[in-house]
């Protein structure tokens, strides 16, 4: 019987790394707010997995998320310049999962917003404690820092991300149910609909970017914001296609179809209304979302 070929090397830095790439992409991406960022992260942590002399390393899932986590704050060195001159609200790049097939945290769009006021150390540090639950003894070899700096650091975090949290979070299928009457009543501009939709300090973000048409303010409170949409209705009627009702990172929204391209809408609802409304139009952002099917407009 003919023995199995060798592994050679690059066969098992591979087998290796293939089974931490989800947990590190994801932590990968909430430390940079962007897919395609976090996936060049995660290969250029292979590439040094690569180089390592593995034989020597005792725990593979301490040093890859220690070697992505320094990564990802070279990365967010420059891209806190980047987003400095940005047209716009900046929104993180979608991450889309279907209903029911969450990512395994509890970190939504309006969280991921709030670790964007967070210094990198801070974030960093909140992460891997409080969400990858490493130890503050690792969290100090992987940041350069003493433990009680790092857990300093976490619990400052700690205390932003928690007013970010909703108080009265919405059940998946609620939560779909006012995302789909919201697609219909903006869609169709239904002033009195959208309006019994939305909190009554309801804030609109919309992300294009500077590539695509969007509003360049947020825009807050629920007459101004039904107003906008309808607004947007009567301009271009019948212009909308729903692809998809969709989680948009752990919020209810859905992926459309627009005249001049895809978009992702996302949804904060608390106590049964729409407190917030994230759209993502910059087709920048939008690369890694699957080719639209066939969908019918909306009228």
């Amino acid at each position: 019987m003919p023995r199995p070929p060798e592994q050679t090397p690059a066969d098992d830095a591979a087998a290796s790394f293939a089974p931490l790439r989800p947990r590190l992409v994801r932590l990968a991406y909430r430390m940079l707010g962007s897919v395609a960022e976090a996936e060049d992260v995660v290969q250029d942590a292979y590439l040094r997995w690569h180089r390592t002399d593995r034989a020597a390393v005792r725990d593979a899932v301490g040093f890859l998320t220690q070697v992505v986590t320094r990564l990802c704050l070279d990365v967010l060195k420059s891209a806190r310049k980047t987003r400095e001159t940005y047209v716009g609200p900046w929104l993180p790049e979608p991450l889309i999962s279907p209903p029911a097939e969450e990512e395994g945290d509890d970190i939504t769009l309006t969280l991921m917003l709030a670790l964007e006021r967070l210094s990198p150390l801070e974030r960093a540090a909140f992460l891997l404690h409080d969400v990858f639950g490493l130890s503050f003894d690792d969290i100090a070899r992987t940041l350069d820092r003493d433990a009680a700096a790092c857990r300093q650091l976490a619990t400052r975090a700690r205390g932003h991300v928690r007013t970010a949290r909703p108080r009265f979070p919405v059940s998946e299928e609620r939560g779909l149910a006012i995302a789909g009457a919201f697609f219909e009543a903006s869609r169709s501009g239904d002033l009195a609909g959208l309006t019994a939709l939305l909190a009554d300090d309801v804030v609109f973000y919309g992300d294009g970017g500077g590539k695509r048409l969007a509003a360049l303010n947020p825009i807050h409170g629920a007459v101004r914001v039904a107003r906008f949409f309808a607004g947007i209705a009567r301009k271009k009627p019948a212009a909308s296609a729903l692809l998809a009702m969709q989680s948009i990172d752990g919020l209810p929204g859905f992926v459309s179809q627009e005249r001049d391209g895809p978009q992702t809408t996302a949804l904060a609802i608390e106590d049964g209304r729409i407190v917030a409304i994230y759209v993502v139009r910059n087709p920048d952002k939008l690369r890694h979302l699957p080719p639209p099917a066939a969908a019918a407009p909306v009228h």
